[in-house]
């Protein structure tokens, strides 16, 4: 049995709202390729261009801004009342969230660039007259989606279009949906949200005419063994290191390279190529502790690390291991800010 062409209206507030969700390409994905295969086309009303252009910039600015502010008061409370057991761990998984926020914003203007592209190349649907006044004459009506008390009047446009679309010509065969998060404008006010408000229900019917307020479930109505497969692979995307993952890690390439730093100076003192030298020949820059007590420290701290990682994993390595371990420092250091050639241990 053929499959019939699904035709999806979107309201801007899905798209907006898609644009900050983490997960917006599994979505996208999804539209594309079904678009890809002739099973879908978007129905974009110039209405929706515009508001999704104004709309844009302050969602890439706020994206993560106010989850930022909020972890930030959180960490503020656990330092003064958490539990003195507990603390660190809270506050290791808070500064775990903190350093994923700025990808957030990252991540929202690379999805607003996406949806503008698949917007932009999908039939643009431009306000006739008629449709204006038809929102017009619900606005005078007060129905939906004027039944607020709110100027509604481009998402009356966007009802109008959706209802013309319906009504067309060789729409035989074809299946259309309306998808909006707008439920206290367009869903039945004081039950279930899923559902029409009663001035719309018209527009819908149980065959040919759905309403949504979730994209989700609007695609997965269109193929659902072919959305389910590709939310399945987008399920083996992995996921960032954590700032915790990311510092333990750099803690122990230090430690490492610092300890072969330790050995070779080890072997110069004991071939004279330097020597320990007494507290009055050492200089006015010299440290507060005498050389013997540096080196002694120096020698303490060593014994150390051969019983944190096992004498074994300590060295020495050839030119090639050496380069990989301060390319791994010299990389995680760069990811956290500072600059490449920073080797110092």
């Amino acid at each position: 049995m053929a499959i019939p062409m699904h035709k999806l209206l979107v309201d801007t507030c899905v798209w907006l709202d898609l644009a900050k969700d983490s997960d917006y390409e599994k979505i996208l994905d999804i539209v594309d390729e079904l678009i890809s295969i002739n099973e879908l086309s978007l129905i974009v009303p110039q209405t929706i261009l515009d508001e999704f252009s104004r709309n844009k910039e302050r969602v890439i600015k706020e994206s993560g801004k106010s989850l930022s502010g909020v972890i930030k008061r959180v960490k503020d409370a656990v330092n003064k009342f958490g539990d003195r057991e507990t603390k660190q761990a809270v506050l290791d998984q808070l500064n775990n969230i903190d350093y994923k926020i700025p990808r957030l914003g990252e991540s929202a203007a690379h999805a607003v660039t996406r949806i503008e592209k698949l917007l932009s190349s999908s039939d643009i649907v431009e306000t006739s007259d008629k449709v204006k006044l038809r929102a017009a004459q619900r606005a005078i009506n007060k129905q939906a989606p004027f039944h607020g008390g709110k100027n509604s009047f481009n998402d009356a446009i966007l009802l109008e279009i959706y209802a013309d679309c319906i009504t067309e010509k060789k729409t035989a065969g074809i299946k259309f949906s309306f998808v909006t998060h707008n439920t206290s404008d367009f869903s039945l006010p004081n039950g279930n949200n899923k559902l029409p408000h009663p001035d719309i229900e018209s527009v819908f019917s149980k065959i040919k005419s759905s309403y949504y307020i979730k994209l989700t479930e609007a695609v997965q109505k269109i193929r659902p063994e072919l959305v389910s497969d590709l939310m399945l692979e987008h399920e083996w995307v992995e996921e960032p290191r954590s700032l915790s993952d990311i510092l333990e890690a750099m803690n122990e390439l230090t430690d490492k390279i610092w300890y072969n730093r330790h050995q070779n100076w080890l072997c110069r003192i004991e071939t004279g190529e330097n020597r320990i030298v007494a507290k009055k020949d050492a200089g006015k820059h010299s440290l507060n502790a005498t050389p013997r007590e540096v080196y002694n420290r120096a020698r303490k701290a060593a014994k150390e690390k051969e019983k944190q990682y096992g004498k074994k994993n300590l060295g020495p390595w050839d030119d090639f291991e050496w380069g990989m371990l301060n390319g791994k420092l010299s990389a995680l250091r760069w990811v956290l800010g500072e600059e490449w050639d920073f080797l110092d241990t």
